[in-house]
């Protein structure tokens, strides 16, 4: 893609969130402070956060879901229909559709705003993708009592939302969207594990209906992550559906591990499609070898244009804001190095 330096040192959205925002979260909770003095905690850290990227000299700058309680949040806390169980499933508080979604105003656009006020770089929002978040929130159980009837029309219900927020962002300035579905990895493995309530064509129908744009603005991407980890083994005719499928722009692919399925992933990837690769992990402290990422990229580079890549952390650093991978210090670190890494790969053309 013509305009892929634009966006050369990536991440996927998710930062440490600070102390003070931790604790005046924790105030509010406890009722011990309202909801605007909340607000303003995650406003100046959100200001703190544009520096600090700014800094690191990133191409894309976001709010560090710093507003949010996970990676979920920027739907699921502007929609109505979905309760709140109280459980924990796979490390995420557990929420059920209730009723079909409605969306009570933009999701995330007021942030977004905030960024273009902050920064002259193009800003980058993160959404969770519908089909994940139908996925994961059907209960059939409910569909008895005005319920959701089935996970497909959920995902199709969610995904009208997601695709208006979409071209809302645009509308405003935004020239990088990603939708997260930590899923999609899964459905291409050879030996498909645990996938949630959609099947893998459905997934690929609901998160289609929310990327697709008639027209791109110039500069625009929207990009999916479908998955923090490659599985053990490809199927490359099913990662092949799955990038026909979704019209997205930018897939956002591990690279962290060296395994053939990263680069079956990468082959499988059309030649014009861009691809973000998550060479530097995200979930641990220790620093990776720059002589052994660099191979891994120049293995990559054997099956896809450098031109057409870019790259990022394997994952967010907090996508659950209770729970981050690492410390403020090291996520500045883990930063650090995909910058250098990608000065190596294309020196200051960006």
């Amino acid at each position: 893609m013509a305009d892929t330096f634009n966006y050369r040192i990536d991440h996927h959205g998710s930062l440490v969130r600070p102390p003070a925002l931790l604790a005046a979260r924790e105030r509010a909770a406890e009722g011990e402070a309202g909801a605007e003095l909340l607000r303003e905690a995650e406003r100046a850290a959100v200001k703190e956060a544009v520096v600090f990227q700014r800094r690191l000299r990133s191409t894309v700058v976001t709010d560090g879901d710093l507003p949010r309680e996970d990676f979920r949040s920027a739907v699921l806390d502007h929609v109505t229909g979905f309760r709140r169980t109280g459980e924990v499933r796979d490390g995420l508080a557990h929420w059920v559709a209730e009723a079909l979604p409605k969306a009570d105003g933009p999701l995330v656009a007021a942030w977004a705003g905030l960024l273009g006020e902050l920064t002259v770089v193009a800003p980058k929002v993160a959404l969770p993708s519908p089909a994940y978040l139908a996925a994961t929130t059907f209960d059939p159980a409910l569909t008895a009592s005005g319920g959701p009837a089935s996970a497909r029309e959920l995902g199709e219900a969610l995904a009208e939302i997601v695709h208006a927020e979409i071209r809302l962002l645009v509308a405003r300035g935004v020239r990088l969207i990603q939708l997260n579905n930590p899923l999609l990895l899964t459905h291409t493995a050879t030996a498909p594990g645990a996938t949630g309530a959609l099947s893998f064509e459905d997934a690929l129908a609901v998160d289609a209906l929310a990327v697709r744009l008639d027209e791109r603005p110039e500069g625009v991407r929207i990009a999916v992550a479908p998955g923090w980890a490659a599985p053990g083994a490809v199927d490359r005719a099913r990662a092949e559906r799955l990038y026909a499928a979704v019209p997205a722009d930018r897939w956002v692919l591990p690279l962290d591990r060296g395994t053939d399925a990263e680069l079956d992933l990468l082959r499988a990837l059309p030649e014009d499609r861009d691809a973000c690769l998550g060479a530097v992990d995200a979930t641990t402290a220790a620093m990776e070898e720059i002589d052994v990422v660099m191979a891994r990229i120049d293995a990559a580079a054997e099956v896809k244009e450098l031109e057409d890549m870019a790259l990022s952390p394997s994952r967010g650093f907090a996508d659950v804001a209770s729970r981050p991978l690492l410390s403020a210090e090291d996520q500045h670190r883990k930063l650090v190095q995909v910058e250098t890494l990608a000065r190596y790969c294309w020196g200051n053309e960006f």
